[in-house]
């Protein structure tokens, strides 16, 4: 877009100065936008000291996956959540809300963070990261107030939308659901997890960007307005269904 904007404007000339303006963007973004996603839900550094024990597991867990031990955030909020950014398996970011740890146990936390980190073997990561990135600042260009912020929200909204679902599939969900089943031994902690989640979003509400959905472990947003133009993520009872099939014989832990 910015090399016929620039040929537009001054032919080839203008045209190779854009591109190469549009690649220094590109580069940027590729190292910063895990920050960005960090600082929009309000994540702080966990330190080693005040959760040893998380620290612990996710070390262990992301040794199984294969990709270095992701820095720990935690998300000050209610709603038991978790989400992962960063570029890849080498460098990463696992970010907990503090709700989820106190409401999951063991086993289904466990569940939570092998889901992540299996979307940063797969490198989702990183494709997540920047296309949450690219819906928000959509979504806050359209909040330019006065008459012209319905009329821009109209537009920017369902064009965000558009390149959310152009770009994420729901079949990354699954994928991952089957990955951190491996990686726990066991499906039916990550299975009871999504269960109390999705309960859970029921009950408490839950303020944030609705073009973060992609992030999150599942979707903690009401269908309905805007939120409902983000989902990506299949239903809970497809996800528990599939998890449960990897394991039939397998006993089912009490909740």
């Amino acid at each position: 877009m910015l090399a016929l904007l620039g040929w537009a404007i001054g032919g080839i000339r203008l045209l190779e100065i854009f591109v190469f303006c549009a690649l220094l963007l590109v580069g940027g973004a590729y190292w910063t936008f895990d920050r960005v996603v960090l600082g929009m839900v309000h994540a702080r550094e966990l330190p080693l000291a005040e959760a040893p024990l998380l620290h612990s597991t996710v070390e262990r867990l992301a040794a199984r996956a294969g990709v270095l031990k992701p820095k720990l955030y935690l998300i000050p909020d209610g709603m038991p959540l978790a989400l992962a950014t960063g570029r890849g398996p080498m460098y990463s970011a696992l970010a907990v809300s503090s709700g989820c740890l106190g409401a999951c146990p063991p086993a289904e936390l466990e569940g939570v963070l092998a889901h992540e980190l299996a979307h940063v073997k797969h490198r989702d990561v990183a494709l997540q990261t920047a296309v949450v990135v690219l819906a928000a600042s959509m979504i806050e260009l359209s909040r330019v107030g006065g008459w012209l912020q319905r009329a821009l929200l109209f537009v920017l909204g369902p064009v965000a939308a558009a390149c959310t679902h152009a770009l994420l599939s729901p079949k990354r969900e699954f994928e991952a659901d089957a990955r951190a089943a491996e990686l726990c031994e066991s499906p039916h902690g990550l299975a009871d997890a999504l269960l109390r989640l999705d309960q859970a979003s029921q009950l408490v509400a839950f303020e944030a960007s609705p073009a973060t959905e992609p992030l999150w472990t599942f979707n903690p947003f009401l269908e309905e307005g805007l939120a409902a133009l983000f989902v990506t993520h299949p239903k809970i009872e497809a996800r528990v269904q599939r998890l449960r099939a990897l394991a039939p014989h397998e006993e089912v832990p009490a909740a």
